[in-house]
């Protein structure tokens, strides 16, 4: 008879500690490219930091909570339809909010900012992971599959309109991978693909500034003062940095000069401060949790386990991949951050949950048991 074995101890430690080296690595960077501008606005130096050493501190104490349990709580479908309902509702509530920065990205709670589109991609990978699960001999069926993509597109929408098109784009298309790997016939795609591209395009086209980025990553020098700004000042950085960087703490670039230098843009600071060696680095770590992601969901115990581990690593490295590729000049600003690099609570608490999940699964096999 088959059952499932749960090793306490087992679970995947190249994973685990590049997780810890990326966190320690991050840390360093974002008090590097934020001091100046953390005593500038607050002053206070360690501004940032501190808030990043909170958002990380909170995610640890997740994982050691998911890693230290037997059950799967991820996998009980009350917490999974609760922690859709809750990202739902708090990704129309943020409509609400009062505008930072021309954005309703952000609840606001007794002085403390929450990005709900951080937990939403989770809750969604979450759900669909449980939804094709359940559904995977009807998935092929238009009544089954429509009310997932009913409720992905009703995350999206709500995500576009904060604006946050970025984060949008990545959640349809981690979504859709997971559609593939439940077992999707090709028929839907192609329909899926005419749709979103009209749906993509549309909200392209309706807002002129993300016209205007598109056309600043074509040709960034046409408007080097305006929307080209950020593309050039970025490459300038890198490139300053050669292959050992100028060393921590002496970039120029994050001197008022580079927008953005402790989030969206905090790879061209390692970029300057470590050179190439610092930017490859950051490539490898990122490589080790693809290769461990695809490793644990191959082994997963079952289907469910199977589809959330590789969403889980699909989401984290594609807006790796995603962010690293704005930096260098090789697509349009999107306002990613980059996973347990860029400043940023949500993200952090958020890539840490996924993690931590990821972890557990690796604890987790199939196994027969003995008469």
């Amino acid at each position: 008879m088959s059952m499932e074995i749960f090793r306490r101890s087992g679970f995947d430690k190249p994973l685990f500690i590049t997780m810890l080296l990326m966190i320690a690595f991050g840390l360093i960077m974002v008090f590097s490219s934020s001091a100046i501008l953390a005593a500038e606005k607050y002053q206070k130096t360690f501004h940032f930091l501190i808030h990043q050493l909170i958002g990380v501190g909170i995610g640890l104490i997740i994982i050691t909570f998911i890693i230290t349990r037997k059950s799967p709580f991820y996998q009980n479908q009350t917490f999974i339809y609760g922690l859709l309902v809750l990202s739902l509702i708090l990704l129309a509530v943020c409509l609400f909010m009062p505008a930072i920065g021309r954005t309703n990205r952000w609840i606001i709670f007794f002085g403390l900012r929450f990005q709900p589109s951080e937990l939403a991609k989770l809750s969604l990978i979450l759900y669909l992971a449980h939804y094709l699960n359940k559904k995977k001999e009807k998935i092929n069926n238009f009544q089954t599959f429509f009310p997932a993509l009913a409720v992905l597109m009703l995350s999206i929408i709500l995500i576009i309109k904060e604006p946050d098109y970025g984060t949008a784009l990545l959640i349809f298309f981690t979504c859709a991978l997971m559609f593939f790997m439940g077992g999707l016939r090709l028929h839907y795609f192609f329909y899926l693909g005419i749709f979103s591209l009209g749906f993509f395009m549309f909200y392209l086209f309706k807002a002129p500034y993300r016209l205007s980025r598109v056309l600043a990553f074509i040709s960034p020098a046409s408007d080097p003062q305006g929307t080209g700004f950020h593309a050039i000042q970025s490459k300038l950085a890198i490139g300053s940095g050669g292959l050992l960087g100028v060393s921590i703490g002496e970039s120029t670039q994050k001197l008022f000069f580079l927008p953005c230098a402790h989030t969206d843009y905090i790879y061209a600071i390692v970029g300057e401060e470590l050179g190439l060696i610092g930017t490859l680095t950051v490539l490898l770590l990122f490589g080790i949790i693809l290769w461990r992601g695809v490793i644990i969901s191959r082994k997963a115990p079952n289907l469910f386990c199977k589809l959330l581990a590789a969403g889980i690593t699909f989401a984290i490295c594609t807006q790796a991949l995603a962010n690293i590729s704005i930096v260098v000049g090789l697509g349009p600003s999107t306002g990613l951050p980059l996973p347990l690099f860029s400043y940023g609570r949500s993200s952090a608490i958020c890539t840490l949950l996924g993690l931590g999940i990821l972890l557990h699964i690796s604890q987790r096999k199939s196994g027969q048991r003995k008469k």
